[in-house]
């Protein structure tokens, strides 16, 4: 899939799925299916226009387009969003972007997309439209509950990333470059790669989680950690903390993406460091029995 920022886009005949797509969840894909090419807004629109009320995201746009390329799209069209572009009429962006720039024949969002200055913009709008063919998609819900990113977010930040996976069509993924720690896992026999979170990007609530790690082209097991060791009165502030099963290797600098598959435990004080490590075995055993 190629990926282009408007501004480079050529004029030719598309058929064009719209929207922000923040976690391709199952909703989206409805919208995007029958499109060779998607538009969407970098940054999040809300970031400019509230950025007070912006939410935390479930992808970046690194991750946005790698899940919208394997829905077998053909191009990923990005619209710089700033200032000026806030000011766009909703028509204006119809004329110049969706019919001049991009030529396209069909338009397909989801019945809630707002767009053009104070969200003036709707289905209704791109209904009225002569130059192309509108689809608009209901919104989905799985067993009699609305797919949202709203509520994708919301379960995620309680930890809630089994369910989270089901809406979203395929587990939460969190992924960064390996960063070095206070190698405390290394001395209690459980070494771990460390993710530092993007303060723009949801994380998961604080706990244990069965996950899949892939880094260098590899698959592996993981137990992680998210959170602030309250075990250790030396924190370093929140980590995301790996554990690769039967893993050797040195993986700093490395990018490390993990798929959260479900949550054991939330994150506990123990008395003893003897404490933790007997239970961070049994974390490992639980890890292994849901992730292989």
């Amino acid at each position: 899939m190629k990926t282009v920022w408007l501004p480079d886009a050529t004029h030719r005949e598309r058929r064009l799925a719209v929207g922000e797509f923040d976690g391709v969840h199952a909703g989206h894909r409805a919208v995007i299916a029958g499109a060779d090419s998607v538009l969407t807004f970098e940054p999040h629109p809300r970031t400019v226009v509230a950025p007070e009320a912006a939410p935390k995201l479930l992808t970046t746009l690194e991750q946005k387009a790698d899940l919208i390329a394997g829905l077998g799209v053909d191009e990923l069209i990005v619209v710089p969003f700033d200032g000026d572009r806030m000011k766009q009429t909703a028509q204006e962006f119809v004329d110049q972007e969706l019919i001049e720039r991009l030529g396209a024949t069909w338009v397909s969002v989801g019945e809630n997309f707002r767009f053009g200055n104070r969200a003036r913009g709707d289905a209704a709008l791109l209904r009225e439209q002569t130059a192309f063919t509108t689809r608009v998609v209901d919104m989905v819900e799985l067993d009699g509950e609305i797919v949202s990113s709203t509520h994708i977010r919301g379960l995620i930040a309680t930890g809630a990333v089994a369910e989270a996976a089901r809406l979203l069509g395929a587990p939460f993924e969190t992924r960064g470059i390996v960063a070095h720690g206070d190698k405390r896992g290394r001395t209690l026999g459980f070494p771990t790669a460390n993710l530092v979170p993007d303060p723009r990007l949801v994380v998961p609530d604080h706990g244990i989680y069965a996950c899949r790690a892939r880094v260098d082209g590899a698959t592996h097991i993981a137990a992680v950690n998210v959170g602030v060791r309250p075990t250790f009165k030396t924190g370093r502030g929140l980590l995301v903390e790996a554990y690769l099963l039967d893993f050797e290797g040195d993986i700093y600098d490395h990018e490390l993406r993990l798929d959260f598959l479900e949550r054991l435990r939330g994150e506990r004080r123990f008395d003893s460091v003897e404490e933790l490590v007997e239970q961070m075995g049994r974390d490992v055993d639980e890890t292994r029995r849901i992730a292989a």
